[in-house]
């Protein structure tokens, strides 16, 4: 794989994306309101510089993340059911996508009467210089390009990235009156880095931040252990993913094995990084009908 193709790899990684020759543009933009976003209170990032926002392809990004916040989107309240879930995006761990991974899958899940929690997680630090952040990134996806071709596991999550998402699952069933929602229906929806975050939140299985449903969406599919009594498991991964496309299925087998309930979805094209929409033209635009299909199966969608 050429240099190139690394940077290209390594930015479907971050986000989904339209690549093409001339490259993928990156634009800074000023910090949105975040209105109503709750601070986690899991403490900060030593030496880490100040929060920043740009668009790649067009779609809001943020990097430098220090403090973890929890952003709820909810439901009319004639509409709610009474479910809520956790949205962790993806980035590598190095930047997050709030709008394609985030927002958008929130609002979306609001309107089907879900309540919505978009959490905005810490991650590794990358230099303040929007140039300089593209070399950090073409370094960091390029190692995850070459693991992820042997079919090995890629990026692991941050120790302060899991305990984000553990206080945001311990945050929702704590406030679970205030926000209209049963603390025994509160799932987890990951996107690439934030898929394998939560491969580690339910193997870790710590006390009171165990998800009662796990939708992972191009994760990471090497095998891995599942704690006992672990939640039903939802996959969507396209079959040409560029990064977890050799890993084989591991990580659906792993919860079979277990016994546990799980559901896997493949597609034959969407690449890696298909994003809330999917990618036109292939029939991975179908994910969002199956996964809202599963969480039906599972009482999400009634009060």
């Amino acid at each position: 794989m050429n240099r190139f193709s690394l940077f290209v790899a390594a930015l479907a990684f971050a986000l989904p994306t339209a690549v093409t020759a001339q490259g993928i543009p990156v634009e800074p933009i000023a910090t949105p309101p975040q209105t109503g976003a709750i601070a986690l209170g899991t403490g900060g990032v030593p030496g880490m510089p100040a929060e920043s926002w740009f668009t790649l392809a067009g779609r809001p990004t943020v990097r430098n993340v220090a403090t973890a916040t929890l952003l709820p989107v909810l439901p009319e309240k004639a509409r709610a059911t009474g479910a809520a879930v956790i949205i962790a995006p993806g980035g590598g761990f190095l930047m997050e996508s709030m709008e394609a991974e985030a927002m958008k899958p929130a609002r979306w899940l609001a309107d089907h009467g879900i309540a919505a929690f978009v959490l905005k997680y810490r991650i590794d630090a990358t230099p303040a210089s929007l140039d300089a952040f593209k070399q950090a990134a073409l370094a960091r996806f390029a190692a995850a390009a070459m693991a992820g071709a042997k079919g090995g596991a890629v990026i692991p999550a941050p120790a302060p990235a899991l305990a984000d998402a553990q206080a945001a699952v311990k945050l929702v069933r704590a406030r679970a009156g205030e926000w209209g929602v049963d603390p025994r229906r509160v799932a987890y929806l990951g996107f690439s880095a934030g898929a394998i975050m939560g491969v580690d939140l339910v193997k870790t299985a710590a006390p009171g931040t165990t998800p009662d449903l796990f939708a992972a969406i191009y994760p990471s599919m090497a095998p891995t252990t599942v704690a006992v009594g672990a939640p039903p498991l939802f996959v969507a991964v396209a079959n040409d993913d560029e990064l977890f496309g050799k890993q084989g299925y591991g990580l659906p087998d792993s919860w079979r094995r277990a016994g546990r309930p799980v559901e896997l979805h493949v597609y034959e094209h969407g690449g890696h990084g298909f994003g809330f929409d999917g990618k036109a033209g292939t029939t991975s635009t179908g994910w969002s009908t199956a996964l809202l299909t599963w969480f039906g199966a599972h009482g999400w969608l009634t009060k």
